[in-house]
């Protein structure tokens, strides 16, 4: 049960730091309706997000496990932006990509980023505080 409500707990507070990095992004770009987009996309990155690190607190090591999710996870949105940077810059010149679609990958490659930090801290914080084992604690059998 302390797993669940760390995964719960770890998805309320990334959500509302994604949710803020989002909202940042859209007032300082001037963002439209477009930027809809980013928002729904910023709760799909958050659930995944939170799955898997839900699912890595069962590993034998969660600790480890923690970290080496939180690698994986920091790469795969890096291979991501890479390729939304490229794709963008990819198009022909009379399609250019705007500033306003720089914004909208920026939108969706930021808020994942600190929503995976926010997780893995808070998620790593709470597996550092270990509960208290079964018996006497001084007890050898």
């Amino acid at each position: 049960m302390r797993k669940f409500f760390t995964s719960l707990f770890a998805f309320i507070l990334s959500g509302l730091a994604g949710g803020l990095v989002v909202e940042e992004l859209a007032v300082l770009t001037g963002a439209t309706e477009e930027y809809i987009l980013v928002f729904a996309a910023t709760v799909m990155i958050i659930i995944v997000v939170t799955i898997a690190f839900f699912l890595v607190q069962f590993r034998a090591e969660p600790v480890a496990a923690v970290d080496r999710m939180l690698w994986w996870l920091l790469a795969i949105f890096g291979i991501l932006l890479i390729a939304l940077a490229g794709w963008t810059f990819s198009v022909p010149p009379e399609n250019r990509a705007t500033a306003s679609d720089l914004s909208i990958v920026a939108g969706l490659i930021l808020p994942g980023v600190v929503a995976i930090i926010v997780q893995w801290l808070f998620v790593r914080w709470r597996l550092k505080r270990s509960s208290a084992g079964f018996g006497r604690g001084g007890a050898t059998v």
